[in-house]
């Protein structure tokens, strides 16, 4: 097992974190020594994720990221507890493939809703207490579809470059208060998204990634983690790729 990293954040806020990378992620930030606050609009999922955590290192917030006042009226007990949130990962969302003309207008919006104004809200829910304490680790989830583009998964593919600019801007404007903003591209990881894919777009990807194989929740995980460790303490506005070579 890898060597502990170090930390200032006390603790750390994972929205999305009631299955795949999400629960990867909170089981590791966990395992690091942090407390956790696992957040997904499914309560049963979120049981299933802190059963997989540190015993006594994890808690379930069940909100929903589009409600921007049911989320912050969730968030706002964990401030009060911890003293505030001091590290962030924005990875709440979804995948969904059809061709462009296709795509509905309700299917469209919710892509929108989810990634883009479940961010937005997230992270203007933290920020203030961020500042005010002069710290803080935001970790925003794009994906390489968001670098490269997607066919069959535009709508998706816009989302998550929209989560790229989000992070490149937002880390210039907070620098000066002690907060840095990453995001996170991964390529093609094995999670429930991946069940729509089918077995001939697997093999493809698997040709073209010089490491040879899809990647796993906890290649990205331990990214993150680095991302919110000191380690990382002079990264920000930085767009970091889990992808196994696939994109160079």
């Amino acid at each position: 097992m890898a060597e502990p990293l170090n930390f200032r954040a006390r603790n750390a806020l994972v929205t999305g974190a009631g299955s795949g990378i999400g629960r990867a992620i909170a089981r590791e930030f966990a395992r690091q020594g942090l407390d956790v606050a696992a957040n997904d609009i499914d309560a049963a999922a979120c049981t299933t994720t802190l059963s997989a955590c540190t015993p006594g290192r994890a808690v379930a917030v069940i909100a929903d990221v589009t409600d921007a006042a049911g989320l912050r009226a969730a968030i706002a007990p964990l401030e009060s507890a911890w003293g505030g949130v001091d590290v962030v990962v924005s990875n709440a969302g979804f995948g969904q493939y059809a061709p462009f003309e296709d795509i509905s207008a309700e299917q469209f919006e919710r892509m929108l809703a989810v990634h883009l104004k479940g961010a937005f809200n997230l992270i203007q829910a933290v920020l203030p207490g961020m500042k005010t304490r002069g710290f803080g680790r935001i970790i925003v989830m794009a994906s390489v579809a968001g670098l490269t583009g997607t066919p069959t998964h535009v709508h998706y593919s816009m989302v998550k470059g929209g989560l790229i600019a989000l992070t490149k801007a937002l880390a210039k404007e907070v620098a000066a208060r002690g907060i840095t903003v990453n995001a996170l591209a991964p390529g093609m990881i094995e999670t429930p998204f991946l069940d729509a894919t089918s077995d001939q777009v697997k093999d493809i990807y698997r040709q073209r990634t010089p490491l040879g194989r899809v990647g796993q929740p906890d290649d990205v995980a331990g990214v993150c983690a680095f991302l919110a460790s000191t380690a990382a303490d002079y990264l920000t506005g930085q767009v970091i790729s889990p992808n196994g070579g696939y994109l160079i």
